[in-house]
């Protein structure tokens, strides 16, 4: 069983891949973004403490992160391997995700690289077709800022445990994938 995180700055297409992956396979895809946005739309206690957090482009607090994944790990995850998407972000993320990990399979590092002008472009596009609020240019920059403090830094963390696969995360969504592909062929 294998479990992967799918890493990189906003808008590299981590959930794009992270799907196709999943399904590929038999993955379970857990996409903090889309489980946070679930708990806005529901306003659910944790959705109205993190809407604000969320709009603005910054990290939610790892206690409320680790809480989410660690519930759906728990709930689903009894035989399933799992892909991760927009977490770990920070190095206490990444410690609790190997805790939780540990019985199963510590999870390989699969980490799209993408140049800035890219991923403003696709971010721009994204927030224009879906709407979503979060993908205008000021929140984009902040988002870009802060995963260069916050999160960039986990590709060090990773790389010393050699977990760490990058590959060119630009091209289709087809070149992409068939990149991501080849890597994990060669560790099967």
């Amino acid at each position: 069983m294998f479990n992967f995180i799918i890493f990189g700055p906003p808008g590299a297409g981590k959930g794009t891949q992270a799907e196709k992956l999943a399904i590929a396979l038999n993955l379970l895809h857990l996409s903090t973004g889309a489980l946070l946005r679930e708990e806005v739309s529901r306003q659910t206690n944790i959705g109205q403490r993190v809407q604000d957090i969320m709009a603005k482009g910054s990290l939610v607090n790892d206690e409320i992160v680790d809480e989410i994944i660690k519930n759906q790990v728990t709930i689903d995850g009894r035989n399933a391997g799992f892909i991760f998407d927009g977490y770990p972000r920070t190095i206490n993320q990444a410690k609790n995700l190997d805790v939780l990990l540990a019985a199963k399979a510590l999870p390989l590092i699969l980490n799209l690289e993408v140049n800035v002008d890219e991923l403003i472009k696709r971010l721009v596009l994204r927030g224009q077709a879906l709407g979503r609020t979060d993908d205008n240019e000021e929140t984009i920059k902040n988002r870009l800022f802060v995963y260069e403090q916050e999160t960039r830094p986990l590709l060090d963390f990773y790389a010393h445990q050699k977990r760490l696969i990058s590959v060119n995360g630009q091209g289709t969504i087809e070149e992409v994938y068939g990149r991501l592909e080849n890597e994990i062929e060669k560790i099967k």
